[in-house]
């Protein structure tokens, strides 16, 4: 039996008051409401609901309600990759076991596997989104990187985490190698002329490789829960704190996977290249340090830098394949060439050649 999801124009007053107070504001009566779209997704489509509330609740003005992308091509993607379903799966049934900062979640539903869903979160208006197109600060990438600990350490080599993400090869892009390089043709035709040579070579070199560390499955002896797209359009950031405070959204692609991949993609995306290369062997030791403080003392230095430059090609994946899925816009191109840019500059400083065979 399908369910009725609500949608931005089907919500009520009535119905946002039973959220509220099946979350612990009893008192809580919404009397109208406004709606206004936020933040620049493509996958997703944010709005603030900014309620007007009668008498003295202690209940919160404002939530943010997350609905399927508007676009047929976004929205259709979202059900074929299931992003959709994990995101609510997430907040429903992940969110509770961890540690990583996250907004409260007052409702979390979908109908089906989509693309009707609708997840209902906290407003955190203490700090701002990300933006990838500018960098951030190497203290805000050192937070970051931190505040990952906090999603990896609770399920470090926990296999049950398969019975709420399911496993990649259930799903029908499994094959990354194959949908690498049937993105490849428009990514290059879009940014060819506007990356340098040496760029341009390590990112072919990604689609030629037959063995590439994207395209392997992850040690039995070291995974846990991975964001998949940690970068900072997906956190939202208050530097007025010291260290800054992190609190990061936008759940569609959880998987069980590499941790070091959401390390490696978040410091290769959000750090211009002279940046990186002056903080970033600092910032791995102080994460491997609080992964060792947490209880995963038998990953050692070594490897945690071997996995981080391995890590680099998160980067380029996620950046050509999206390229060739999600609609495109004028914003878009400029994350992906950003992107697809410090991404190859990490790879070529750290030698990430040496991975690809």
């Amino acid at each position: 039996m399908s369910k009725k999801i609500p949608t931005p124009k089907t919500i009520t007053a009535n119905w946002l008051t039973d959220q509220l107070r099946a979350n612990g504001h009893e008192d809580a009566s919404v009397s109208d409401f406004s709606l206004e779209r936020i933040g620049t997704g493509q996958s997703g489509m944010c709005m603030r609901i900014s309620m007007n509330l009668q008498g003295g609740s202690s209940a919160p003005s404002s939530l943010v309600a997350k609905f399927p992308a508007d676009d047929p091509i976004s929205r259709e993607t979202g059900v074929v990759m299931g992003t959709y379903e994990k995101e609510v799966t997430f907040y429903r049934d992940l969110a509770p076991q961890l540690a990583i900062s996250l907004p409260a979640c007052y409702y979390s539903d979908i109908d089906g596997e989509g693309p009707d869903f609708l997840i209902l979160m906290e407003d955190i208006n203490k700090g701002s989104q990300g933006d990838q197109l500018a960098g951030c600060s190497p203290e805000v990438a050192h937070a970051a990187v931190l505040e990952l600990v906090g999603l990896q350490a609770p399920t470090w080599c926990d296999a049950s985490m398969h019975d709420y993400v399911g496993y990649l090869e259930d799903t029908p892009f499994a094959d990354m190698r194959t949908l690498y390089n049937d993105g490849l043709p428009k990514f290059l035709d879009r940014f060819e002329t506007s990356l340098e040579k040496d760029e341009i070579e390590i990112i072919k070199g990604m689609g030629a490789a037959e063995s590439c560390p994207m395209y392997e499955p992850y040690p039995k002896d070291l995974f846990s829960l991975e964001h998949y797209d940690y970068r900072l359009d997906n956190l939202l950031i208050n530097e007025d704190l010291s260290p800054p405070d992190i609190t990061a959204v936008d759940w569609q692609s959880i998987r069980v996977g590499k941790p070091l991949h959401d390390v490696a993609f978040f410091v290769g995306s959000g750090l211009e290249p002279d940046a990186r290369r002056a903080v970033e062997e600092d910032i791995i030791r102080d994460y491997h340090t609080a992964l060792m403080k947490a209880g995963m003392d038998d990953l050692s230095w070594d490897r945690c830098w071997r996995e981080y430059r391995r890590g680099v090609f998160s980067g380029f994946a996620l950046t050509v394949v999206a390229t060739a899925l999600v609609d495109q816009t004028e914003r878009g191109d400029q994350m992906f060439l950003t992107m697809a840019r410090r991404h190859a500059r990490m790879a070529i400083d750290l030698d990430s050649w040496a991975f690809l065979q």
